[in-house]
């Protein structure tokens, strides 16, 4: 049996081409019955997202091995094999394994530690275990590579850091006052950097958001994603005095906020911190606010700077990720090949039972009629015997168990006792 791995992300094939491979989710269990009745197809799992498509597969030994996925996607798509192929990754066994632990510990991904690919692979799980797709060796890799993701989150720091502007600039109030709970927040536009930015705020445990938006509609969207409040877009200076940061993404040509306006938030609030966050392009907020006392002025090059910096971090951390993952492919491979020597062990104990018996057999017409005593001592005997002719075997099938040579010892035990005959 082989593990296989094929697919392109966003390091190998433009996205027209990872568009043309993709899978829509309403196609997904088709696409797995047609992956499973090919020849020589035991499980099979398809995780399709905006920067990866990847097919894994266990197949026979033997059966057509690395073009067969490939096969199946250009099959399936309906494109030529030549053109997709420069674009295609190929793994197997180990290196499969390996690539798997990455893809679910994120260190595959565009953005390293980034949680949301742990979700879509559990997804593509889900998926493939409702078909019957996967049910044995390639079910017993995907529950390990969620484990093994959990261990990487948990005993390294690859997930802590804001590595998105948004996220950053979350981080960053979170620094200055410390729980957002009761901090009143207002977003100034509501386009996606925006958007984004009041998830965060949400996750972070602000509740009291408002959002003003030169077109009200808009607005009112954004506004009951998160519960929030609206405040006319003529009238949001007027409320700022009331606010502890404001997020602003209009896409005004000019500044909407000047010194002079800052200023005279800030004496209302009586000095109290205020934390202005610019991520707009051009920007929104006039430089020269951040000349006043007890106002915190960012903008989308300062966030920039803050997630290099942090990206930087999180690559350092996924070195102790990789030795993490290093270690579990090695104690999942050694717990398979186990598996795999357990039937071989268990036929060599029976051929030498089966050995011991016979003879026994054959020997009784010679040695007569014998007590009960005397059958107890020659069936202890012979058991003996026949254990310790078992015990260098086995012994040398459980050493190697984890080996590059364990098929090797395997298939020499077989023909040392003829298991096959």
């Amino acid at each position: 049996m082989k593990l296989l791995i094929t697919g392109v992300n966003h390091r190998t094939a433009p996205v027209d081409v990872r568009e043309r491979l993709a899978f829509h989710a309403n196609a997904l269990p088709g696409a797995l019955e047609a992956l499973r009745s090919r020849p020589g197809m035991m499980e099979g799992l398809i995780l399709s997202t905006c920067n990866r498509v990847e097919i894994a597969a266990t197949i026979e030994d033997g059966s057509f091995a690395r073009n067969c996925l490939e096969q199946f996607l250009s099959e399936v798509h309906n494109i030529d094999s030549g053109v997709i192929r420069a674009h295609l990754y190929h793994y197997e066994d180990r290196d499969a394994i390996r690539h798997l632990f990455r893809v679910a510990s994120s260190l595959d991904s565009m953005v390293v530690g980034e949680p949301q690919i742990l979700g879509q692979l559990k997804q593509a799980y889900a998926a493939a275990k409702e078909r019957g797709a996967v049910s044995g060796f390639l079910d017993i890799a995907l529950t390990r590579a969620f484990n093994v993701a959990k261990r990487v989150r948990s005993e390294t720091e690859i997930g802590q850091s804001a590595v998105s502007v948004s996220y950053a600039a979350v981080e960053l109030a979170r620094e200055i006052f410390g729980s957002l709970k009761d901090r009143r927040v207002i977003i100034v536009g509501a386009g996606k950097m925006s958007e984004l930015a009041a998830r965060h705020l949400r996750r972070s445990g602000a509740t009291r958001i408002a959002v003003t938006n030169r077109t009200h509609e808009r607005a009112v969207e954004l506004s009951q994603l998160f519960h929030g409040s609206i405040v006319p877009y003529d009238q949001f200076t007027a409320t700022l005095p009331e606010m502890d940061i404001v997020i602003a993404s209009s896409g005004a040509p000019h500044y909407i906020l000047t010194k002079s306006d800052m200023k005279r938030v800030i004496e209302a609030r009586r000095n109290r911190p205020m934390f202005l966050i610019d991520i707009a392009v051009p920007r929104n907020i006039d430089p020269a606010v951040n000349d006043l006392e007890n106002i915190f002025l960012y903008d989308i090059d300062d966030l920039q700077r803050v997630v290099e910096a942090n990206l930087k971090g999180r690559s350092k951390v996924a070195v102790q990720a990789e030795e993490i993952i290093a270690e579990e492919v090695d104690r999942l491979l050694f717990r398979l090949r186990q598996r795999e020597m357990t039937p071989v062990i268990i036929s060599v104990q029976e051929q030498l039972e089966r050995i011991r018996t016979s003879e026994i057999e054959k020997a009784r017409g010679r040695l007569g009629a014998l007590t009960a005593q005397q059958e107890e001592a020659i069936d202890a005997m012979t058991r003996a015997i026949m254990n310790k002719i078992a015990h260098g075997p086995i012994a040398e099938l459980r050493r190697h168990a984890a080996g590059e040579r364990s098929m090797l010892v395997v298939e020499t035990i077989r023909k040392i006792f003829r298991l096959d005959d």
